[in-house]
């Protein structure tokens, strides 16, 4: 997604909000316990499927788990903006962090924590 599209998904979550007067329910911790909510509502789509049946969904689930997913994008997009972080730019640096603890070169193929590369 590109800084101009999250932006907009911002600014629109945000009129929506302002438009309902739900700015005072919209606090951090509200926010951040209902993005937990809406990711443990994708996690029951996979909690008891094989790795294989996760990743061959029927359409149906898969649209479930897609309208989940946005719900966890715009709970974590609102959350951002009401603590005035800028989502793409702290993404970009959390990558070129991860790109530092995971060379290429000692990560590849691994799971491990980066401490045990």
């Amino acid at each position: 997604m590109s800084k101009d599209a999250l932006h907009e998904v911002r600014d629109s979550l945000r009129r929506f909000a302002e438009e309902r007067d739900w700015g005072q329910f919209h606090t951090p911790k509200n926010l951040a316990m209902a993005l937990a909510g809406e990711a443990g509502e994708v996690i029951e789509h996979f909690q008891w499927l094989s790795a294989e049946q996760s990743a061959a969904l029927d359409d149906r689930t898969r649209e479930e788990v897609a309208l989940e997913l946005a719900d966890v994008m715009l709970y974590l997009v609102r959350l951002a903006d009401v603590l005035e972080v800028d989502l793409a730019d702290a993404a970009r640096r959390k990558l070129a962090i991860n790109a530092e603890r995971y060379p290429a070169d000692k990560a590849r193929g691994r799971s491990d924590k980066y401490h045990r590369l």
